[in-house]
């Protein structure tokens, strides 16, 4: 089989000092498994130290600067293009792009065989609403940008796919679905749920409900806060983690006064497994969500799952099989978690059936060699030019 030299692009990974989000672990694990696979496989990303191989993928760092986002990423896309050059001999195969960042890295090497991912949009991450600040502006226009001169396009989600043809006008023959992946026995650990909740000064019985993710307003962290009296009204016992941080944690800190909440902020990757493992069910309240990662880290730990019937998650879960999926309310999530904890061996049930749903979808086996068809067509589109232009 044919190996390829791929180059990706992305301003984080997760062997950096820079990690924002779901992007991270998407991109780095999908890069070392295609180099587990045999291909050679770098890296151009933010960065301090120097370069380095981690998992068989060649990590290239820059250090961007910039007095606003935008600025930002154009000083880092021209620091990733210097840094490819250096390493274009021989040339890159596959140039993949992911999301608007390094859009502008993607418009000096546009003539090369290109594939930008989204992995989300400007509009998706305000929850579905145009932004009215110059930012939000300039962001769309890169990611309209990146979609017209990119030579393929993948999405996480169908949904998605759905929003970059609808607001950029992408053709739906050039955008390809493809999910991201999971390694699901990273998620999967045996632990006793009673020590945990201790460590958290949660009686060992007592229902847990956990929220993973960043505390936005497209997250709806806001949605399942307001839930939690209608909740405890019929459950007194239930307590309610919210593991991660966001620009909403002080207004939710206001609205949890009184309440059985506990902000945890970042937590470690060990903590994450952990807490996923013993709580009694996840709950994932999103206005948008193009594919929603937790989803499948909870489903990996045979968690069941109450979500917003939106985007991705609307797309994934089969309603009362594998999860229950709600409107975008706070009483219809209020309804979705007293529905589930009535039932304890009904929600192991829908757990063990959402690992099933990984097993078969959406483990990196699996995921990676469709991004290689990506690849492989976008390859044989070029050779038919190449003959027609000849």
């Amino acid at each position: 089989m044919e190996t390829l030299k791929l180059a990706f692009f992305c301003w984080e990974s997760l062997h950096s000092t820079f990690k924002v989000g779901g992007l991270a672990p998407a991109t780095t694990h999908l890069a070392e498994r295609l180099a587990q696979k045999g291909h050679e496989v770098h890296f151009f990303t933010r960065g301090e130290g120097d370069d380095a191989t981690i998992n068989n993928v060649h990590y290239h760092y820059c250090l961007p600067y910039g007095d606003n986002i935008v600025e930002y990423c154009r000083t880092m896309s021209n620091m990733l293009v210097d840094a490819f050059r250096a390493h274009d001999t021989p040339p890159f195969d596959i140039l993949h792009f992911h999301d608007w960042h390094v859009v502008e890295a993607l418009h000096t090497l546009r003539d090369r065989s290109t594939v930008l991912s989204y992995h989300s949009t400007e509009y998706g991450r305000h929850g579905g609403n145009f932004g009215g600040w110059w930012e939000f502006k300039e962001i769309s226009g890169k990611e309209w940008y990146g979609g017209y001169i990119a030579k393929t396009v993948t999405t996480v989600s169908s949904s998605t796919k759905t929003e970059v043809m609808w607001l950029y006008n992408v053709p739906g023959w050039k955008v390809t679905v493809i999910p991201n992946g999971i390694d699901p026995d990273a998620y999967y650990a045996r632990v006793d749920p009673g020590e945990v909740k201790k460590h958290y000064g949660i009686h060992p019985l007592a229902p847990v409900v956990l929220f993973v993710g960043r505390l936005t307003y497209q997250k709806g962290p806001d949605l399942l806060m307001q839930a939690i009296p209608e909740i405890l009204a019929k459950h007194w016992d239930v307590q309610f983690l919210f593991a991660g941080t966001g620009d909403m944690r002080g207004y939710l800190e206001g609205m949890a006064h009184g309440l059985p909440v506990q902000f945890l902020g970042y937590i470690s990757d060990e903590e994450h497994v952990r807490l996923l493992n013993a709580c009694d069910l996840v709950a994932i309240p999103s206005r948008n969500e193009p594919f929603g990662l937790v989803l499948t880290e909870a489903w990996s730990a045979e968690r069941c799952v109450v979500a917003t019937d939106v985007g991705g998650l609307a797309e994934n879960i089969d309603n009362f099989r594998n999860g229950i999926k709600v409107p975008v309310r706070p009483d219809s999530i209020a309804w979705g978690v007293c529905h589930l904890i009535d039932d304890p061996a009904y929600m192991q049930r829908l757990g063990k059936a959402g690992r099933r749903k990984v097993m078969e979808r959406f483990r990196w086996s699996v995921v990676s060699e469709r991004m290689l068809g990506v690849y492989r067509e976008v390859l044989r589109k070029g050779r038919d030019e190449d003959n027609r232009a000849g």
